[in-house]
């Protein structure tokens, strides 16, 4: 006897990434009663798409131990214990967020920088900032006639507020960094600009405005927010500060029904021991794609039907006209 649709084909695993409010948790649900249609190329906000990964694997440590009772011990009941779980890939494609997540820490935009200043690791004393003016949006910078020509066509820009002085965590939109103390950042007015996840390409520029490619992750900018030319991405080894977000992968289906795996809250965690901090995958030697291998340890929240302690949702969406067991 044969039955139809019930072995879900797919060719790879797409990956989708939703900041996380680091005071109030998850603002990413993929539902799944909403989600049927969820389109993989334009996927609805807060969801980032951060393309193809490979070698997805979602590892459980939950315990299930027995519950002895009784004059002879014998098992009872069961129970889990030292709820836990883990998912690791690889992205294969290289972007400001998924280095971020792969380093897990405090992720860094070097800024463009006057000659002769001094070097350093993430990048050296920057060339002023320059103030956005009113009608700017998450899509368009205004920033003047007179400004135009420090900025050009391809060029990366960060846009976000001047530090000042504040602690805890700073970022428009997206939680970038946490700061401790003003004198760690060397009380820098540029240092949200060094860390925020605002940043976009420039694809046209208008008499007053930057028109930017893509709009900025982390939403329209914050009054009194400035905009800098980034030369490249850094990240470290090291740093205190650790990377929370939502994460969703998805099994598209070639044939069969559609996986989905939501993980409301994610947070980076130790490697295999066998893994380097990037992967090589040879095309034709001496030709080698770099991927960048991630992992991350699933944190606990509350499901709001039953208030369930939950690390990890699976919805599966069965193929139309299948069979259903």
């Amino acid at each position: 006897m044969t039955r139809t649709g019930l072995r879900p084909v797919a060719r790879k695993t797409r990956a989708y990434f939703a900041p996380v409010d680091p005071v109030n948790g998850p603002t990413a649900i993929f539902d799944p009663s909403q989600s049927a249609g969820f389109e993989l190329d334009a996927p609805p906000a807060p969801w980032i798409d951060l393309g193809w990964i490979e070698n997805f694997a979602r590892t459980s440590t939950t315990q299930i131990e027995a519950l002895p009772g009784g004059v002879a011990g014998a098992v009872t009941g069961q129970a889990r214990r030292g709820l836990g779980a883990r998912v690791e890939f690889e992205f294969r494609d290289w972007g400001k967020l998924q280095m971020a997540l792969a380093g897990g820490a405090e992720h860094m935009n070097a800024l463009a920088t006057a000659a002769g200043a001094a070097p350093a690791g993430s990048g050296g004393a920057p060339i002023a900032a320059v103030p956005l003016l009113a009608g700017s949006t998450a899509e368009e910078l205004v920033i003047g006639a007179a400004a135009v020509p420090g900025f050009g066509t391809g060029r990366v820009v960060a846009c976000d507020v001047d530090y000042a002085q504040q602690i805890g965590y700073v970022g428009t939109g997206i939680a970038a960094a946490y700061v401790t103390s003003p004198e760690d950042v060397k009380q820098d007015a540029n240092y949200v600009r060094r860390v925020t996840f605002n940043v976009g390409r420039v694809a046209e520029i208008t008499s007053t405005s930057l028109i930017l490619a893509q709009a900025l992750p982390g939403g329209v900018p914050a009054a009194g927010a400035a905009v800098q030319n980034v030369i490249a991405f850094v990240d470290r080894d090291g740093g205190s500060f650790l990377q929370r977000w939502s994460g969703l992968f998805v099994m598209e289906e070639e044939s069969g029904g559609r996986v989905c795996f939501y993980y409301p809250l994610l947070s980076p965690c130790t490697p295999k021991p066998a893994w380097p901090r990037e992967g090589l995958v040879q095309i034709q030697k001496p030709i080698e794609e770099i991927t960048l291998p991630a992992a991350f340890a699933a944190l606990p929240t509350t499901d709001g039907n039953d208030a369930a302690i939950v690390l990890c949702y699976r919805s599966y969406f069965p193929a139309a006209a299948a069979d259903l067991y």
